[in-house]
């Protein structure tokens, strides 16, 4: 069985796992829809947050972001795990605490119902962002490795992640979830250790890495291309230091990856959560870096200097969809791979790295297959949780909570489902025509993240004075400017500031959200006594819920 028969398998396997799930796992209230009942245990919560995280941009590009980025991509992985962290000690267990379905809310009951709505919108902004390069990594598999349209692809995804997010909501989600990662670490791991035991000798990926890594360095140079290992070559120390911290802090403030902490039983299982995700996260992150290094010296060693007309099989497939250009410039019948944009004939998306590297390894078919579903399996998990906070953000925050407080379950259900279903619309029509490679794309959305909810939701916690006038403003400026800043400089031709790239300003948005946002509450009456109490009680350990007589 060839390449496409092993990619339908495990294709149809994992998917008719991931509607078995869903069916099993149907909900009919908001409570199940929304954070999935408060009754996720721990360990299979940090799987079902890893498979949320981990993402299109994780499984299908960050390997490729660091195969041609080289040091200078590293701040992915620093800003992508670390932001963990934050979340585990600053905002996990207080969030739990505090006992709401969705971010909004937390803004809602803390701040005032403006802030509820303002957080709501940006809720929705930020998400479909990120969603988008789910559904253009999910047109990626499909399109190379089942052998149809990409836009055809976008909508195959479309109906998969519709059918389980819209029968099970947040408990369905999170099940299917616990599969997914199952599924796409299983699919990253084995090639992962299989072409480290072909290179390195070694059949452990961190181990076999350094001997290739020196490898790669002296092909590159006599490329003419700086050392793999070289620093701040592509970008400065600046805008290195700062696109890691936009995406730790814009991690921490992702409001898909917060409400994953209130579906856990209690304060003591959401910090566990955070442990056990960290823990799963890093079996993928610790590898990519091995991974990217490993393809991008097979690459070199398959295609450079090769004839045009005699390219292996992996490369001809890759370019009928569009992901690796050839273009002889000089006549020579040969590729020449060069740093020069000029002379340069080879040209490979950074999306493909993990995809094709069995195929550039010649390992089997089905290695390939289960990789595509690994891809797959990424990409739609993540897809999942974003379309909750859609839903969650319309039909809780919005419809119930400012427009029909007195909706029916039911109600809030309906319209929960349907603009799931809008939303998927939306970004399958963005994911076919994308607006970038999809880990740039989901970087994106995290400096819109770190610059709107991240300050506002820290401050609600650790600062009693801070208030609705303060979160409103602080939010609104900070979202508003790095907005501004990514659309300006990707779309509009306006030069960077001082170097700081897209992917950086997410954090200048941050401190100026906190600029505007300190002295605004300063300027405005404090919270009443009552609220103040309450932020004082969700600081100290122990499972004391906040009662819905309590809140304000």
């Amino acid at each position: 069985m060839g390449i496409l028969g092993w990619t339908i398998f495990f294709v149809v396997l994992t998917f008719g796992l991931y509607f078995f799930i869903a069916w099993r796992s149907r909900v009919n209230t908001t409570e199940g829809f929304y954070v999935a009942g408060k009754g996720i245990p721990a360990p299979a919560n940090g799987a079902a947050i890893a498979a949320d995280w981990m993402s299109a941009a994780s499984f299908i590009s960050m390997a490729g972001i660091v195969a041609f980025g080289g040091y200078d991509a590293s701040f992915y992985l620093m800003g992508w795990t670390g932001g963990y962290v934050l979340l585990a000690v600053l905002l996990a267990p207080y969030l739990r605490k505090f006992g709401k379905f969705t971010v909004p809310d937390f803004f809602g009951d803390r701040y005032s119902a403006t802030a509820r709505l303002v957080a709501a919108l940006a809720a929705i902004f930020v998400s479909f962002t990120y969603v988008v390069g789910q559904m253009q990594g999910v047109g990626i598999v499909f399109g190379r490795f089942l052998q149809v349209n990409v836009g055809v692809g976008v909508v195959i995804g479309m109906a998969v992640v519709l059918f389980y997010a819209v029968l099970g909501g947040m408990k369905g989600i999170t099940w299917v979830q616990v599969a997914q990662y199952t599924v796409l670490i299983v699919a990253y791991l084995i090639p992962a250790f299989a072409i480290a035991q072909q290179l390195g000798g070694n059949p452990v990926p961190h181990l076999s890495f350094g001997a290739v890594l020196a490898e790669l360095d002296v092909l590159q140079e006599e490329l003419g291309f700086a050392a793999y290992s070289a620093p701040f070559v592509e970008r400065s120390q600046l805008d290195i230091m700062l696109a890691t911290a936009s995406l730790m802090i814009g991690t921490a403030g992702l409001p898909h990856v917060i409400v994953r902490f209130y579906t856990a039983k209690s304060v003591r299982a959401a910090r566990f959560s955070a442990f056990w995700a960290l823990l799963f996260i890093a079996l993928l992150y610790t590898t990519a870096p091995a991974i990217g290094v490993f393809a991008k010296t097979n690459l070199i060693n398959d295609v450079s200097q090769t004839p045009v007309d005699q390219q292996e099989q992996w490369v001809q497939n890759w370019q009928e969809i569009g992901l690796i250009t050839i273009d002889d410039l000089d006549g020579d019948g040969i590729v020449d791979y060069t740093p020069d944009e000029a002379t340069n004939e080879l040209t490979v998306s950074n999306d493909i790295i993990v995809l094709a590297n069995p195929e550039i390894a010649g390992l089997p078919a089905w290695v390939v297959g289960l990789v595509a579903a690994g891809g797959l399996a990424a990409a739609l998990s993540t897809a999942a949780g974003l379309l909750i906070v859609i839903s969650s953000s319309v039909a809780h925050d919005v419809y119930y909570k400012r427009f029909r407080p007195h909706a029916t379950e039911k109600q809030q259900l309906k319209v929960g489902r349907w603009a799931m279903a809008g939303g998927i619309l939306i970004a399958g029509y963005f994911g076919i025509s994308p607006p970038g490679f999809v880990a740039q794309v989901v970087a994106w959305a995290f400096g819109l993240a770190a610059s709107s909810f991240f300050p506002a939701i820290v401050l609600g916690i650790f600062w009693k004075r801070f208030n609705a006038r303060g979160a409103v403003a602080g939010l609104t400026v900070g979202i508003s400017f790095t907005a501004f800043y990514i659309i300006a400089t990707q779309y509009a031709g306006m030069e960077t500031w001082f170097g700081i790239s897209a992917e950086g300003i997410g954090f200048i948005g941050a401190l100026l959200n906190l600029a505007v946002a300190i002295p605004v509450a300063l300027s405005a009456p404090p919270p009443s006594a009552r609220m103040q109490e309450l932020i004082e009680a969700i600081r100290y350990p122990g499972d004391m819920p906040v009662r819905e007589d309590e809140q304000i």
